[in-house]
């Protein structure tokens, strides 16, 4: 949008109509995780995006490309891919024994932060040799996504044998199972609160650096470090799942995670300030593994999309407001301040996590599905 238009106000409009349509469209995605076909949503998200950005990078051959089909694009793209991950998700326990869930979750993590520190620098590289390279490469990529769902050969969900209820009756279902569980509760209240602070936190970061005039190259290295944090964090998250229970690594992580980010306050001028961040979300890939693996262990085959999607959308939505209330806290009390308040949200999931009856005396996986 950048490159076409020149207006980062366009260019803004793009990405803002992209989140929320994230938003909207997270809990239907459950429902339809759990009423249609996982294998054949997937596929067929696969297929739409890929029509859709070879589209795309064709007109942009062609030069005639307009702000209507970027956005058509974008909107498509984020629509399908919170149906995709949320099948995927819900399709975990159907394929990977209970015991391994957990890892299972962690290498997923692994992957999403491989492709989060190698796909900005690739796109990049191959948007400077021609602006349609990364939309045409998207489209392979998505077709390599194709062959893979359809190389998995296991059943994605067990079978169906009672008529499917209303859309609206079945979202009501996903969210009184989470509301009655009591660790689906406590989940809610320690992964919003992380995502909600680490967000809030980098975007601090990278509004002082910029005020202290720091290079745009040297800010970029704050989101690489997360990045590798992130990546490093999931690798070893089976590591630490053998050492601990999984009650007693979220407590170490969630307070480890608010003395990490209140840290990042006394270095607010420097980059070292990404440094204490990148420590808190190398923890956070042992958290979100032993929280959404024993999700997947506990919760039902028929309500898995639905229950996911209950927690991704208050975790999504917590981070979602978090840049633009940094930027409030910034404006009026300073850098310092601002990551403190986010600090001390960390340290109420802390609390929480410490004192939850939803986290006491859990069972091992295996046990808690066979329940």
């Amino acid at each position: 949008m950048l490159a076409v238009t020149h207006s980062p106000v366009q260019a803004g409009l793009v990405g803002t109509l992209a989140a929320l349509t994230r938003l909207v469209v997270r809990l239907p995605s459950g429902v339809l995780a759990d009423r249609v076909n996982r294998r054949r949503a997937m596929l067929t998200c696969d297929a739409v995006r890929l029509l859709g950005y070879a589209g795309l990078g064709v007109t942009l051959l062609a030069g005639r490309v307009s702000l209507t089909a970027i956005i058509a694009v974008a909107v498509l793209d984020a629509a399908c891919g919170t149906l995709f991950s949320t099948s995927e998700h819900a399709a975990l326990r159907n394929i990977v024994p209970a015991d391994q869930l957990t890892t299972a979750v962690a290498r997923n993590e692994a992957r999403s932060y491989g492709v989060s520190l190698a796909g900005p620098p690739l796109g990049g590289l191959l948007f400077s040799a021609a602006q349609s390279l990364p939309f045409l490469g998207n489209a392979v990529s998505y077709l390599a996504s194709m062959l893979g769902v359809a190389l998995i050969r296991t059943p994605l969900q067990e079978p169906r044998t009672e008529p499917p209820a209303g859309h609206a009756t079945a979202m009501a279902e996903g969210l009184r199972f989470v509301a009655g569980n009591a660790f689906l509760r406590a989940v809610l209240v320690i992964a919003a609160p992380l995502n909600f602070a680490i967000t809030g936190i980098l975007f601090t970061v990278i509004v002082t650096l910029q005020r202290h005039g720091t290079a745009p190259a040297v800010i970029g290295v704050a989101e690489t470090i997360l990045g590798a944090g992130g990546l490093l964090g999931a690798l070893a998250a089976p590591a630490l799942q053998r050492a601990l229970s999984t009650a007693a690594l979220i407590r170490l992580i969630c307070w480890a995670a608010a003395a990490l980010l209140a840290t990042s306050a006394l270095l607010t001028t420097s980059l070292a300030a990404a440094i204490p961040l990148g420590v808190a979300v190398f923890l956070g890939p042992a958290c979100n593994a032993a929280l959404f693996g024993y999700q997947a262990a506990i919760t039902p085959d028929r309500l898995q999309g639905r229950v996911v999607s209950v927690i991704l959308l208050a975790a999504m939505s917590a981070a979602a407001a978090a840049p633009i209330l940094s930027g409030v806290l910034v404006s009026w009390w300073g850098s310092a301040p601002a990551i403190l308040f986010f600090a001390l949200t960390v340290a109420g999931s802390a609390i929480a996590a410490t004192f939850s009856g939803g986290l006491r005396d859990l069972p091992a996986p295996a046990a808690a599905t066979a329940l």
